[in-house]
C-alpha cells in the first residue's frame, strides 16, 4: 500500500520522521482543499494530485542546495503556478501529546457558528470547535491530511500575562489525539506559547490553498 500523507504525520507525532537522507518524497494530496509542502530534517514531503516527475524534475533544475530545493521560493512559485492556487507564508508546524485531567482556565463553547474565528477556521478546518477564556479563544479542527490543529486568538490588553500558554496547554487537555499547531517563524510570542506548554516543532510546512 501506498504511504500517506497521514502515515507520514502519524509517525511524525510519535517522534518517527523520514529518513534524513537529503530526498524528497511525493505524495498524493490528502483532500482536494490540501496541497502543499511540509520539510523535516533533511528530508522532505510534497502533497499534489499533480504528475511527480514533474516535482522531481523541477526541483532538480533549481540552482540551491538539494537540501533547500522543497521550500525554495522559486520551487513553491512554479508550484503555486502550476496548480493555480495561493499560500501565504511558511510555517513551523507544532504537535503536542494530550494531557490528563481538566483544564485549570475556565472556558466557555462558543456556540454560535456565526462567530468570526469559527467562520474563519472552518475555510481550513473541518469539524471546528471554539472555546472562549477571559481575554482569548480557543479553536480545534481537523485539517491537512484529517490532523487535529489548534489555533488561539489572545486579546491585545490580555497578552503578557501568560494566557496563550494557559490556552494552548487547555487544548491538550480537550483531546485524546496528537494535536498539531502551525506557527508562522516570525511570530516569536505564539512558538514561545506553544513551546512552553510542551508543543516540539518536527518541521516546517507550506500549504497551497483553492483561491
Amino acid at each position: 500500500m501506498a504511504q500517506t500523507l497521514r502515515d507520514i504525520l502519524d509517525a511524525a507525532a510519535l517522534g518517527v520522521f523520514p529518513a534524513p537522507d537529503g530526498g524528497t518524497t511525493v505524495v498524493a494530496q490528502p483532500s482536494p482543499r490540501d496541497a502543499g509542502v511540509m520539510a523535516f530534517t533533511a528530508h522532505s514531503v510534497v502533497f499534489t494530485d499533480e504528475d511527480p516527475d514533474w516535482v522531481r524534475a523541477t526541483l532538480a533544475g533549481l540552482d540551491c542546495d538539494p537540501l533547500a530545493a522543497p521550500m525554495n521560493p522559486l520551487f513553491l512559485a512554479a508550484l503555486l503556478a502550476r496548480t493555480g492556487r495561493t499560500t501565504e507564508c511558511v510555517d513551523a508546524v507544532l504537535v503536542g501529546s494530550p494531557l490528563p485531567g481538566e483544564p485549570s482556565l475556565p472556558l466557555k463553547e462558543i456556540a454560535d457558528p456565526g462567530h468570526p474565528r469559527i467562520g474563519y477556521a472552518r475555510g481550513r478546518r473541518d469539524g471546528v470547535r471554539a472555546w472562549t477564556a477571559d481575554g482569548g479563544v480557543l479553536v480545534t479542527g481537523r485539517g491537512v491530511a484529517g490532523r487535529l490543529e489548534v489555533s488561539v486568538e489572545v486579546d491585545e490588553d490580555a497578552r503578557q500575562r501568560g494566557l496563550g500558554r494557559a490556552l494552548v496547554t487547555a487544548a491538550r487537555q480537550l483531546v485524546t489525539e496528537p494535536l498539531w499547531a502551525q506557527v508562522a517563524p516570525g511570530n516569536a510570542r505564539s512558538a514561545r506559547a506553544f513551546q512552553a506548554a510542551g508543543y516540539r516543532q518536527v518541521g516546517a510546512e507550506a500549504l497551497l490553498r483553492t483561491r
